[in-house]
């Protein structure tokens, strides 16, 4: 007999067969999968548009520089929402962050420049804590507040600390940067299977060796903040309660769980994180010093990341991927490179809507028609985009995605809920 027998009280003493519980694929092997087939779809654009760029060295490379600030954040965002906090204000946090991390790095070098963007970031989680959880304001009020706030703050504190020294009180002197260091012997092994141009062995190629050369400290550290939140989160004592808040602060507080407690610590964290996404622009090789407005509404795609991720540490890496992915290539490859991508795109679709058509979801695949063929389009009739465009294709992919992802996303239940201790 296959399956369990179990003695059932309503059935007389007789034994009645249980099926086992079927067996879940790892959540790490489902993201493997979806990577592999990205890079699948990428290699058959790049062979049929002859558009390298699409899964070059220098396009992984940019990309993975311009996706941390957006992990940071959405991973800032992960653990406000998980504790009920909405954090719009995450781009007020950010903002902060690249002030100070272009003040302590000034001062102290780059890892005084992190600190400080940690503890700015952190400044504006615990203010948005204070509005949020002490005097219940509106979450979505309180994080515009903070995002307006934070420019203003560090426009002003710009103006006073940085004119003396730069001239300029848009602008922060020149300041130190991350060391960088490379995998060398497996960057030349890559770097040989770059050149060999065979399709996806190559492409992938091209793609790991942009993300072994030149890997700062910081980036290391982003990364590991993924697993690591996971951990805390969804394996420690501490997380369970702080998740709990999220879903029923009153029964949580039941049990004897410090509801404010948790979520003023959720609120420090996340904002330290968004001000370390904030360090990431700034500390960084590659990227400028301090300047006003360099953020460009990653803390808004940060949160877009995470919401796409269905608030869980694995999915808003993959966002951050996609995101940081459709900026990189645009600097990297420019318009061109960006109409492959949409050629790219159609490949997607077209696997999507033959999944759609075998499980009989006619309205779905229908849909996905009409998406593929207004892509397709747009491809076929230009030769390149628009410059004035080019600059904002993260922002475009980021409403396709959330439009496309919106009928799967489960939020805390509790999430943005006014509460006070001891009322239901």
């Amino acid at each position: 007999m296959t399956t369990a027998d179990v003695l059932s009280p309503n059935t007389g003493g007789t034994t009645m067969p249980v099926k086992p519980p079927k067996r879940r694929i790892p959540g790490w092997l489902k993201g493997a999968i979806w990577g592999l087939l990205a890079v699948g779809v990428l290699a058959i654009a790049s062979y049929a548009t002859g558009v390298n760029t699409l899964t070059s060295t220098n396009t992984a490379h940019t990309a993975l520089r311009l996706a941390l600030p957006i992990l940071l954040c959405a991973l800032g965002g992960l653990w406000a929402e998980r504790a009920g906090v909405i954090n719009i204000g995450l781009e007020g946090m950010m903002i902060l962050g690249t002030w100070g991390a272009a003040w302590g790095a000034y001062h102290g070098g780059v890892w005084a420049g992190l600190i400080s963007a940690v503890v700015f970031g952190a400044l504006g989680g615990l203010l948005h804590a204070v509005a949020t959880v002490t005097f219940n304001v509106n979450h979505i009020v309180s994080g515009v507040a903070i995002n307006l706030l934070g420019l203003g703050v560090a426009k002003y504190l710009a103006n006073l600390v940085f004119t003396p020294l730069s001239g300029n009180p848009r602008q922060s002197p020149p300041v130190p940067k991350f060391d960088t260091y490379s995998a060398t012997f497996l960057s030349d092994w890559l770097s040989d299977l770059e050149k060999m141009q065979r399709v996806f062995i190559s492409d992938l190629a091209g793609i790991l060796n942009g993300l072994v050369t030149e890997v700062a400290p910081l980036t290391m550290i982003a990364i590991a903040l993924v697993p690591i939140s996971y951990l805390v989160l969804w394996r420690t004592r501490f997380g369970l309660r702080l998740r709990s808040c999220g879903e029923n602060p009153v029964a949580a507080e039941s049990l004897g769980v410090n509801v404010y407690l948790h979520k003023y610590v959720a609120m420090i964290i996340s904002g330290g994180l968004a001000g370390m996404g904030g360090a990431s622009l700034v500390l960084l090789a590659g990227g400028a010093d301090y300047l006003e407005n360099q953020t460009n509404n990653r803390g808004y795609i940060g949160l877009a990341a995470m919401i796409f991720g269905n608030w869980r540490p694995g999915g808003l890496l993959g966002g951050a991927a996609l995101f940081g992915y459709a900026d990189g290539l645009q600097l990297a490859g420019g318009g061109t490179a960006v109409l492959a991508l949409l050629y790219g795109a159609v490949i997607l679709l077209a696997v999507i809507v033959a999944v759609q058509l075998f499980r009989r979801q006619w309205i779905a695949a229908a849909l996905g028609v009409f998406g593929a063929a207004l892509l397709y389009a747009i491809y076929w009739t230009n030769d390149d985009l628009p410059s004035d465009l080019i600059p904002y294709t993260a922002h475009f992919v980021t409403l396709i995605v959330l439009a496309v992802a919106s009928q799967r996303l489960r939020p805390p239940k509790a999430d943005g809920a006014l509460y006070r201790r001891g009322e239901d």
